[in-house]
């Protein structure tokens, strides 16, 4: 597994303090991305939080998926959330140690007061003091927050005094990718009430296993005002895969005024991912779980087709060109900036994902921009499947016949892909065991790339050879 060591570096530790007017929670920011270039500790937010007790719980819940492992628990890891100003918005961002559950709390205007909220996304420390003094938060007195140093550390503190360094997966990346392009896929399939909303969460299990997964997928379906346990896909159920894997959520049950939870249409009994957001006074907090606790979202292969052409990369440039931090990104005003169309923004949109550029929001059914702040570029590079389909195109091993393709494998086997009705079958191992369900395999990535290519080379005039 390719890893690289990721280093942040903060100017001090973040921390809660008190003072004669409430208490002032400072959130140190690392190196990060801003409109007007990649600044040191860039400042985000300074002002009040509405809801103080809120903004704690769902804070420490965001930082408990960054620090879990859900999968082999024994092996611990924990990156520092991500935050992102998105102008009228902080988003603050984590995604699990094994890869599994992405977490986003979005603390929107009625939420803030008191100050503008900058552009830009960066890391922002959360330490085990900082999480011990916001689990102590028991009253709504006043509470200032501050996202990025302050004005006196700005000027007295030289350089930083506070380094990580965190040990940084390609598969960690990659799925951080993923749950991006996967939830985009999603639809609200069930919303309750605050009551049923703890009732139902209240009740699932809070331990995991090997015997639990054995058993296969849980279901649930939305029934009256609630939700019913089933033991098959039928119309409208969505999957709970590792139920345990919510357990965060339990942080901020008390103050829940709604549970919204998206997933994609049921065509199969097979496992899928699935959204579930806990609708908070002035905030959402939302998961993303992937389709099996011991199944993260690096292998999901959502990306893979829109990475296999060179027409997306193009577009992506031109595309992120028109990006401005929006907290809402419109698709179809993109296509009329680009002149794009809205399919091929769309697809830039996926591949802009990859690099961390964009992320997706359920809620609103709309991307929004921001920049991970990790070297989020060699996703693509070491992406498996396309590197192994690139290097089949390379040595000539495609041979196209129609709606028939014929791909020699490099220890000369050949495998036959088809064409039915735009979704390319494969006789390998691969399709025979996931039928499409973790993206195409990499005989099928090949053949889109050769087949898109010849259909992008310019037509022969004269009919001669060259």
């Amino acid at each position: 597994m390719t890893r690289s060591l990721q280093a942040v570096a903060y100017r001090r530790p973040s921390a809660l303090e008190s003072a004669a007017d409430g208490r002032h929670l400072g959130l140190e920011t690392s190196r990060g991305a801003t409109p007007t270039g990649f600044q040191d500790h860039p400042r985000f937010f300074s002002g009040f939080v509405t809801s103080p007790q809120v903004a704690a719980a769902a804070l420490l819940a965001v930082a408990d998926v960054a620090a879990a492992r859900y999968y082999q628990p024994q092996l611990r890891a924990s990156l520092d959330p991500v935050v992102t100003g998105n102008g009228d918005r902080l988003r603050f961002e984590s995604f699990s140690g094994c890869g599994g559950v992405y977490a986003r709390l979005d603390v929107l205007t009625p939420g803030l007061d008191g100050g503008e909220v900058g552009h830009g996304t960066t890391n922002v420390d959360v330490n085990n003091p900082l999480r011990e003094a916001l689990s102590r938060i028991g009253s709504d007195d006043p509470l200032h927050l501050r996202v990025g140093p302050d004005e006196l550390a700005v000027t007295t503190l030289d350089g930083p005094v506070v380094e990580k360094k965190v040990p940084l997966p390609d598969r960690w990346l990659r799925g951080f990718a993923e749950a991006q392009v996967i939830a985009a896929g999603f639809d609200l399939r069930a919303e309750l009430p605050a009551d049923e909303a703890v009732r139902f969460l209240r009740g699932l299990p809070r331990a995991g296993g090997a015997r639990r997964s054995a058993a296969g997928p849980r279901w649930v379906v939305p029934v009256g005002r609630g939700l019913r346990p089933t033991t098959r896909p039928v119309p409208g159920a969505v999957c709970l895969p590792g139920p345990e894997r919510l357990a965060a959520l339990q942080r901020v049950l008390r103050h829940a005024t709604a549970l919204r939870v998206y997933g994609p249409a049921v065509g199969a009994a097979a496992a899928a991912a699935a959204a579930w957001e806990v609708v908070l006074p002035g905030m959402r907090l939302t998961l993303t779980l992937s389709p099996d606790a011991s199944r993260g979202f690096s292998g999901e292969g959502g990306v893979l087709d829109a990475l296999a052409t060179e027409e997306s990369a193009e577009d992506a440039e031109l595309i992120a060109v028109l990006l401005a931090w929006e907290p809402r990104v419109d698709v179809a005003d993109l296509a009329a900036s680009s002149g794009l169309t809205p399919e091929r923004v769309r697809a830039a949109l996926v591949r802009l994902g990859t690099s961390g550029r964009v992320g997706y929001d359920t809620a609103e059914a709309a991307y929004f921009h921001r920049e991970l702040p990790y070297d989020a570029e060699r996703v693509e590079k070491h992406n498996p499947r396309l590197r192994s389909a690139r290097a089949l195109v390379a040595a000539g091993a495609v041979g196209l016949d129609g709606h028939l393709a014929t791909v020699t494998a490099e220890d000369g086997h050949a495998h036959r892909v088809r064409d039915e009705a735009g979704v390319l079958t494969c006789s390998c191992l691969w399709w025979a065991k996931y039928r499409g369900g973790r993206g195409p395999c990499k005989h099928a990535l090949a053949v889109r790339m050769v087949r898109r290519g010849a259909a992008a080379e310019p037509a022969v005039v004269g009919g001669g050879a060259r």
